[in-house]
């Protein structure tokens, strides 16, 4: 099998980004972002999605978390449309259910090539910590933009912003983890009528 790595830097006069992601790792992450509860969130990603991803990311967190957040999502989304290469043999499509406690998410992700998010999660209040909760639309949808997916995040149910949280970056870990999962029965065709992704 060949590798399924990237490595993508985004350089902006707000933030400078790396990321660098192999789809076919073991859960391990090194994050470096200024943002704890995000890095929180993204070692989620690595652990469920069983990929290896380093992130660091040098922001204007002085003005606001939005552009470090949001680069962040964009440049993950480019390492993962560069690391899947062709589509050839994947599942294509993944989703996943995750509870934490009270809360309850569903992810559903298409590695369709038409990108586009629908996110329908109420945070039942406006931060965790210092972390504004909002961001995490702008974050997924620089993702799904950038690595050319539709992507549906719901969140069923819940009472804890954390939990709300928690709840889609595992369940996109593992909806990723499955939509990236190479096919055996598919070979190297490509998983489209169309015979392109």
């Amino acid at each position: 099998m060949t590798s399924r790595t990237a490595s993508v830097a985004r350089d902006t006069l707000e933030t400078r980004i790396s990321v660098t992601v192999d789809l076919d790792g073991t859960g391990k992450s090194d994050l470096v972002t200024g943002l704890p509860f995000l890095e929180h969130m993204l070692d989620q990603v690595a652990r469920h999605g069983m990929l290896d991803l380093t992130v660091k990311a040098d922001g204007d967190l002085e003005v606001d978390a939005h552009h470090t957040v949001e680069d962040i999502g964009i440049t993950l989304g480019q390492a993962v449309a560069k690391a899947v290469g062709d589509k050839k043999g994947i599942q294509r499509y993944g989703h996943a259910y995750v509870p934490l406690d009270e809360a309850l998410t569903r992810v559903v992700i298409d590695f369709s090539g038409r990108p586009g998010l629908v996110f329908d999660v109420e945070f039942t209040r406006p931060r965790v910590g210092d972390f504004d909760v909002d961001l995490f639309r702008e974050f997924f949808h620089g993702f799904a933009n950038h690595a050319m997916v539709t992507l549906h995040i719901d969140n069923l149910r819940g009472d804890n912003s954390h939990h709300q949280a928690e709840t889609a970056f595992k369940a996109f870990g593992r909806a990723l983890r499955m939509a990236v999962t190479l096919d055996l029965r598919l070979g190297d065709a490509t998983p489209s009528t169309k015979g392109v992704l």
